[in-house]
């Protein structure tokens, strides 16, 4: 199998949007194309078919190679769950909740589950396009690396260095990445992409030719900004809304811990509704509705939401006559009280909740990992939708007893089915001003989306509402014909072809 690695000379350079544009190239050309990331760290993650956790990114990736995300595209996952550490995934499934200096040790181990799905994607495809994590160049973690280039050694791949140009700085950046690695490393780095470049190319072009001449590799493209590109973020929370005239405000209060806010893409491009997050030291006042969102820790973001006073204005929000809507960590706020017997969240075995709905939750070490279809009943009107859901804890109470949804299949059926076929989540408050569901990729079907929309009173919106899947696919092509345009195919494809011509630590 070819392989070609993709490295940033910092996060959001834009490694993880180059290797989607890549692949789908690629996979337009014909070519057997799969993504590949050796360790991830992101909140936000999907779930494969077969019920395995991946990074976000890469299913988007798989989306790009129109190939069925699977647990090998991703095999190490870390998903932060305080300051210092977090929960570790291999090939789909937690394994523990490590503390940064104890998963460096483990690295060594955590290798060879990397070499091991890079060798079962080598018996299915033949080119392998692979995203790095943040930096080569960090001095600190170089140390038995599996993310950059420990990895590029070991797989004897070539890697092509992007940088980002808007933030600044690129040519240090780009040289200063180069020069602090190895002879080896730098002799598999085969060019340079410049990312979001704006004005006039002329202006740059002196530079460029500064730059092959002082570090003997080519520059092989030179990428524009692109403007409105909506893509599935790996992790960083788009706070921008440019929204002028909304019928609908959306308010997510913005929790340190916060999971999957990809959840809230599609809302984000309706046109008319203003989705806010809302940041420490603001308030929740003025909404239509307030979505609480998912968290890799819940217990510790339910008490920073009763921090900030959060936890009064959606009360006053319900008082008024507001709704209120939950998702997987979110809805478990909801509750009286969430139980960790387990400890498996804190050194505490209960907290409060915010006490508005009849149920509690209980914290549990086996994480729920599922593709599902499902319909929702609200208002009565019915819609079908699909999802995942991504969990650890299991709620009961009288509150369950009026489901928001009703589950008509899941991906693992390791769920408990009714004689229907059917399992119920969620649930719907009495007083019709409440939701709640575990349920992620809520709003990617437009039904559930305008189901929701009528819930509140918005019936009459201009324009139907954005399905997210359709959206996507019209994105990677424009991504795909950027990616034509203004790099070195080409040349790339020969670099994917030739391979390393420089001796290295096989495998």
């Amino acid at each position: 199998m070819k392989t070609l690695m993709v490295q940033g000379t910092t996060s959001d350079a834009g490694k993880s949007t180059l290797v989607a544009g890549l692949c789908r190239v690629l996979v337009n050309a014909g070519v057997n194309v799969a993504p590949f990331k050796p360790q991830n760290m992101a909140l936000n993650s999907a779930v494969t078919k077969d019920g395995g956790e991946i990074g976000r990114a890469q299913a988007l990736q798989a989306i790009a190679a129109k190939v069925e995300a699977r647990v090998d595209f991703n095999p190490i996952l870390l998903k932060p769950n305080s300051d210092t550490g977090a929960q570790v995934i291999v090939h789909g499934k937690a394994l523990s909740n490590m503390e940064a200096g104890k998963y460096h040790d483990y690295k060594k181990v955590a290798m060879q589950a990397v070499v091991e799905s890079h060798q079962r994607l080598a018996n299915d495809h033949d080119v392998l396009i692979v995203e790095g994590a943040g930096s080569p160049a960090e001095i600190n973690l170089r140390v038995h690396d599996i993310a950059n280039m420990g990895y590029a050694e070991k797989v004897d791949c070539p890697v092509i260095l992007v940088a980002d140009i808007d933030r600044g700085g690129v040519f240090a950046h780009l040289v200063g990445t180069l020069a602090l690695l190895s002879e080896s490393e730098q002799a598999r780095v085969k060019g340079f992409i410049i990312n979001r470049f704006r004005g006039d190319i002329k202006l740059l072009e002196s530079g460029l030719d500064w730059l092959e001449e002082h570090t003997g590799k080519p520059v092989l493209g030179v990428l524009p900004y692109l403007h409105d590109l909506a893509l599935d973020a790996e992790d960083a929370v788009a706070l921008d809304n440019k929204v002028t005239q909304a019928k609908v405000k959306i308010f997510v209060p913005l929790l340190p811990h916060m999971s999957n806010h990809t959840d809230f893409d599609p809302l984000r491009l309706q046109p008319n509704i203003d989705l806010q997050y809302i940041k420490i030291g603001q308030s929740l006042q003025g909404a239509d509705l307030i979505i609480v969102p998912g968290s890799k820790n819940v217990i510790s973001d339910l008490s920073f939401l009763k921090q900030q006073g959060w936890q009064q204005e959606i009360e006053q929000h319900l008082r008024y006559g507001g709704k209120v809507m939950g998702i997987c960590g979110g809805y478990q706020m909801l509750g009286k009280f969430i139980f960790d017997p387990e400890h498996i969240e804190s050194r505490v075995e209960q907290v409060s909740g915010l006490g508005l709905l009849d149920f509690t939750t209980t914290l549990t070490a086996n994480k729920t990992l599922s593709q599902v279809t499902a319909s929702m009943t609200l208002n009565g009107e019915t819609s079908k939708l699909a999802g995942y859901e991504i969990h650890c804890g299991v709620s009961t109470g009288p509150a369950l007893a009026k489901p928001l949804l009703h589950i008509e299949s899941d991906g693992t059926g390791t769920n408990q089915h009714t004689p229907d076929g059917c399992i119920s989540d969620g649930c719907i408050s009495e007083d019709n001003q409440i939701i709640a569901t575990y349920l992620h990729g809520f709003f990617d079907c437009p039904a559930p989306t305008q189901a929701v929309l009528n819930w509140l009173g918005i019936n009459n919106m201009a324009q139907p509402v954005i399905d997210i899947n359709q959206h996507r696919e019209i994105q990677l092509e424009r991504l795909a014909d950027v990616c034509e345009k203004y790099l070195a195919m080409d040349e790339i494809q020969d670099i994917i072809a030739q391979g390393v011509d420089t001796p290295s630590n096989k495998m």
